[in-house]
């Protein structure tokens, strides 16, 4: 066995201030029973959480050790003056006229954090794929329960043009989620088949599902099965080693391509419920992009990316292409994509 960083700990003179800092840069909470004065301030971020610890040495030197941020839904430059505008000062510039480079900042307290350009920058100054990220299974999953929450009839209604009902779709999806998750648990993924679960149907003609909602939970009950399976895969994508591979029948995949099945999973099939329940339904552009540019690598470039999604899954006409009555997404890493994703 070997060790993990529990705690990235910065000595400073007011550790609740300094917290409630950086509680703002990273959009993370500080712990609830944390109040001013107090000699300590943990900070709940996302891998290793941030501590911070009074010490009344004052800071003479630059750290030898700094945080680089990167921010997630804007670009470097507006996050450099959103930063600014919560007490940071700007004391190292090294941004290039070409778009790369990054910005030093300091906190309130005068340690150095520097600001990189965010994964969309990335992608575009280098030309290359904006990959499909946990991050984007949980935006999904939230989207699409927010979409449906407000319905409370019509859940035995069919799902758009689908045989199953809304509520049997809904169940589906979250089986869909839930079957992507455990497909990366083991210690030695499968390469040959899916991990043994049972799946059977409530009724001839329903879904084969490993998971099932509680009726008398009613729609609520049901959502949060949804949310919490887009959890498990959100979690799984998210702390699984890039290099695993686990079995899906449209090709042997790595933890991004499990996250982007999930995405189109629930895009998709939040389509057909939102049909059967009369609600409108259009996610974001970006993340219907990042879907297709790795699930459908064959699918148009142009046009709107929610209209082409609908069209790769066979439920939508595109103009100039004939509209698909079977298709299958391309599972493998895209250094194993040579076959086209046609139907």
């Amino acid at each position: 066995m070997t060790s993990h960083v529990r705690h990235i700990t910065i000595d400073c003179a007011d550790p609740y201030a300094l917290g409630t800092f950086w509680s703002r840069v990273l959009g993370a909470p500080l712990a609830s029973d944390d109040f001013p004065g107090d000699p300590e301030a943990l900070l709940e971020t996302p891998g290793a959480a941030i501590l911070f610890v009074r010490n009344d040495d004052p800071k003479a030197v630059k750290n030898r050790v700094h945080l680089d941020i990167q921010p997630q839904d804007r670009t470097r430059d507006e996050e450099v003056e959103r930063l600014l505008a919560l007490g940071a000062t700007l004391v190292g510039d090294h941004r290039r006229p070409d778009g790369r480079g990054w910005a030093t900042l300091t906190d309130l307290e005068g340690n150095e954090f520097c600001v990189e350009c965010s994964a969309a920058e990335r992608a575009a100054l280098t030309g290359s794929r904006l990959p499909v990220t946990a991050d984007d299974v949980t935006t999904a999953v939230r989207l699409a329960v927010d979409a449906l929450a407000g319905a409370t009839e019509g859940w035995d209604a069919p799902a758009g043009t689908l045989e199953w009902t809304c509520w049997e779709t809904v169940e589906h999806l979250s089986d869909d989620l839930f079957a992507y998750a455990v497909q990366l648990g083991p210690r030695t993924p499968p390469l040959d088949g899916e991990v043994p679960y049972r799946w059977a149907p409530e009724r001839q003609g329903g879904p084969y599902n490993a998971v099932f909602a509680d009726r008398a939970a009613g729609p609520a009950g049901l959502l949060a099965t949804l949310e919490a399976s887009g959890a498990l895969l959100a979690s799984m994508a998210r702390t699984t080693p890039p290099e695993v591979r686990s079995y899906h029948g449209f090709g042997i995949s790595d933890p991004e391509g499990f996250a982007a099945m999930g995405v189109v999973e629930t895009l998709v099939h939040t389509h057909d419920v939102a049909e059967g329940l009369g609600l409108d339904w259009a996610p974001p552009a970006a993340l219907c992009d990042r879907a297709l540019a790795r699930l459908f690598p064959d699918a148009p470039a142009g046009g709107d990316r929610w209209t082409v999604l609908l069209w790769a899954t066979g439920r939508a006409e595109l103009p100039d292409h004939p509209r698909r009555t079977k298709w299958r997404w391309d599972g493998r890493p895209p250094a194993d994509q040579t076959a086209s994703s046609a139907g």
